[in-house]
């Protein structure tokens, strides 16, 4: 199995040490509702369909880069209990290369252009205009954390577009999906799936 199944199925958050979150670089980000209820919508013969959450958070998304000028957006998916989503931060002054290796640089607090600052605007809002929606108040949309892995090169980020691409047809092989088939057969299916894309892509 190779390292971008492992991240998918583990959804583990593996900050580098001393990496600095706000460079430029591509980044893949994975963000779960509160206790991964099908908030968003639902899968319906393989296709997304968004309920008013949904579409709220869509919105939310898609306006990332009015808000952040140097961030731009690659692919995203939002599923009934997760978003996923590549975010490409291009630095402060230009638009330079999206997919660069990590340094060594000191972490220090959250920066303008931070994937943290982004994640946390992104909720932020979403959550606020979901309450108006629902005509509650400090009700709860996501979970605390979110999941992120820095795209290292072109081949990662090629994978993991054809990940986004395929989560809805492929909802039942989704480790988010309780009602779905056995975790070990959904690892087998996602390793095939990607040895085969790599194959075609050589």
């Amino acid at each position: 199995m190779d390292k971008i199944t492992r991240q998918i199925y583990r959804h583990k958050s593996i900050r580098l040490k001393h990496y600095d979150y706000s460079q430029p670089g591509s980044y893949f980000v994975t963000i779960c509702a509160r206790n991964r209820e099908p908030l968003f919508g639902k899968i319906n013969d393989g296709e997304m369909v968004l309920s008013a959450m949904g579409k709220i958070v869509k919105t939310c998304i898609m306006d990332i880069p009015a808000h952040y000028p140097n961030v731009a957006l690659d692919k995203f998916v939002i599923m009934p209990n997760h978003v996923h989503a590549i975010i490409v931060l291009w630095g402060e002054n230009s638009r330079g290369t999206a997919c660069r290796a990590p340094t060594e640089e000191k972490f220090g607090q959250p920066k303008k252009y931070s994937i943290s600052t982004i994640i946390r605007s992104l909720k932020s809002t979403s959550t606020k205009r979901i309450n108006i929606l629902i005509h509650t108040s400090g009700h709860s949309i996501w979970q605390r954390n979110y999941y992120e892995h820095v795209i290292r090169n072109e081949n990662e980020l090629n994978k993991i577009r054809q990940y986004i691409i395929n989560n809805p047809p492929k909802w039942e092989y989704d480790r988010e999906n309780r009602n779905g088939i056995p975790v070990d057969e959904k690892k087998r299916f996602w390793t095939k799936y990607f040895n085969e894309f790599a194959s075609e892509s050589m």
